[in-house]
């Protein structure tokens, strides 16, 4: 019997999943606990707390929201690209085959 065959795949759950991704994951995860965190114990009332709070989770929106269109950008981008380089090869590919 191998180590395999004894401990199962060695590789990730999923096909695309990565251990950089996961760690990626992890720590922003970690690093949003670490920031409520500090920010409940930091020395404010209340009202204080609660409005440092909305605008913070407010700031995030925004961020995402950027990062989104920016990835949004990215992708439009990447599809002319693809589709520009197959309407330039697909004409040398059919000269190559004939």
């Amino acid at each position: 019997m191998t180590d395999y065959e004894r401990f199962g795949e060695s590789g990730p759950a999923e096909p695309g999943c990565s251990r950089f991704g996961t760690a990626l994951t992890f720590l922003f995860i970690g690093l949003g606990i670490g920031a409520v965190t500090a920010l409940l114990l930091a020395p404010k009332s209340g009202r204080q707390m609660r409005r440092t709070l909305r605008r913070k989770y407010e700031d995030a929106r925004e961020v995402v929201g950027d990062w989104s269109d920016q990835a949004g950008d990215v992708v439009e981008r990447g599809t002319k690209w693809a589709r520009d380089a197959r309407e330039r090869i697909t004409p040398l590919a059919k000269k190559i085959a004939d």
